[in-house]
């Protein structure tokens, strides 16, 4: 469609993200921009408040099917909807076009857009730019995958507000035209195979972050993996900045125009177009481990390319405080002090997490619903890390197995309440109890945020009680 008319418009999904994206669709009505509405639910969806208010408003809500019939200009899919998955197909075969939520709200509002994407610390990074931002008085929201949804902030953006979108895999696999200012890849580590089918369908997806920028935008990207560093030679190739997120230990060579690094004091340095910038120590962050520095390093860089001064760039990090369930402290007793990192669901993560700990000083909880993924890696880590693995839940003797097999000392429970209480038997003062699971919750929680806070109650009674 031309002169910004969407026309007729069809919206695959009918979850938080589909419900949004019809709302703001039905709005642009008024102004004949949109000439209908059809929202196609998908094999289970069934009629609720929210769908009934949509057909209210106008829209034509399909229930219990994924074929989609009629003619669309537009489709619009939500991001559990795979783009190999016949739902899509469908989709697509209806329509001229079909895209994800997030490029619809670039479209519209296309002006002072940064994306974060990767495996792990999306949340805290995408968290912490935002707020490095705001230090340098701009403003700025986070939105996408970190819960605000992006075609939401659209219709009540501020006049010079920064969005700061923390991009899935899922939600980058539907953009065309999506260029943000600056670019951020932190990991690539295997994830979501059930979705992309491949690690190469997976990276090719957080490659499309930086498919449309250009030698005036930044693209931050980590030297930590393989996939990370082929898609930044990439970049290069193309004419792209690439600023070289390194990893503990590394520095950049003389030569390198644009890097963030920790040095050899502890001191967080991020390089633009040749000029060094020197921040903070890591020791003075609130947020703990190595990746959380990788973290650290890539906001910075994203802020101090958006025109943010060092010094509140400085002040930004040194405020900023752990995110809930994101290696979060929640209590200690009797010398043994609890964290709550139910944020991680992969194998990765929880490598990553261990960093932040005392080796040999660590009960750390494992377990939960079985995504299948290798271990070996982990497995080796958790080994050389912790003190005990405490292994529980549907994944629970698998990742025993594991554990064992690499020489690591285990205790097996059932659910993660039993993990917990043996988790504080195995303790010694000193010692930190981590809950950093390596798994998706669903065997016995609605996600990992209820996981999270099930373990804070549970830490919480058990304080209250060793405190009588």
């Amino acid at each position: 469609m031309t002169d910004g008319k969407l026309g007729d418009v069809c919206v695959l999904g009918l979850g938080k993200t589909g419900e949004a994206v019809a709302e703001y669709l039905l709005a642009q009505r008024d102004d004949g921009r949109v000439s209908s509405v059809t929202v196609v639910g998908g094999a289970k969806s069934a009629p609720s408040d929210e769908s009934l208010a949509l057909e209210h408003e106008g829209a034509k809500v399909v229930y219990g099917t994924e074929d989609v019939e009629g003619d669309f200009d537009l489709a619009i899919a939500s991001p559990g909807i795979s783009e190999f998955s016949d739902f899509y197909a469908s989709g697509k075969a209806a329509s001229k076009e079909i895209i994800g939520e997030p490029e619809l709200a670039w479209r519209e509002s296309p002006e002072r857009w940064v994306g974060i994407t990767g495996t792990n610390g999306k949340t805290t990074t995408t968290t912490l730019a935002r707020d490095l931002l705001r230090a340098g008085g701009l403003a700025a929201e986070a939105v996408g995958n970190i819960g605000t949804m992006a075609i939401g902030e659209v219709a009540r953006r501020a006049p010079g507000e920064w969005l700061v979108a923390e991009l899935s895999s899922f939600q980058l696999a539907g953009t065309v035209e999506l260029h943000p200012h600056v670019g951020v890849l932190l990991n690539v580590t295997p994830d979501h195979l059930y979705w992309h089918k491949t690690m190469e369908n997976y990276a090719a997806a957080k490659e499309r972050l930086f498919r449309n920028m250009d030698a005036g935008d930044l693209a931050v990207i980590s030297d930590g993996d393989s996939w990370c560093r082929d898609i930044a030679a990439r970049c290069e190739a193309r004419g792209l900045r690439v600023c070289h997120l390194l990893a503990a230990g590394e520095a950049p060579e003389a030569t390198t125009a644009n890097a963030a690094w920790e040095r050899t004091d502890g001191m967080l340095v991020v390089r633009l177009d040749g000029r060094d910038v020197e921040l903070v120590n890591k020791g003075d962050l609130s947020i703990a481990g190595e990746h959380n520095v990788e973290n650290a390093l890539a906001a910075s860089a994203l802020a101090l390319a958006c025109g943010v001064d060092a010094v509140d760039v400085r002040a930004g990090l040194l405020a900023f405080s752990p995110l809930e369930h994101r290696i979060e402290p929640c209590g200690e007793l009797a010398g043994v002090r609890f964290v709550n990192d139910s944020k991680a669901t992969n194998t990765d993560a929880v490598s990553k997490a261990l960093t932040a700990f005392e080796p040999g000083r660590v009960i750390i909880l494992l377990g939960g619903h079985d995504k299948g993924t290798d271990l070996s890696e982990m497995a080796a880590d958790v080994a050389r890390h912790a003190h005990v693995a405490v292994c529980f839940g549907e994944a629970g003797e698998r990742i025993a197995a594991a554990v064992e097999a690499a020489g690591g000392a285990v205790v097996r429970a059932e659910h993660l309440e039993q993990a917990l209480d043996a988790g504080i038997e195995a303790a010694r003062p000193g010692d930190t109890v981590l809950l950093s699971p390596a798994c998706s919750s669903f065997d016995e929680f609605s996600g990992f945020e209820e996981r999270g806070r099930v373990f804070k109650s549970l830490v919480a009674d058990r304080i209250a009680k060793g405190s009588n």
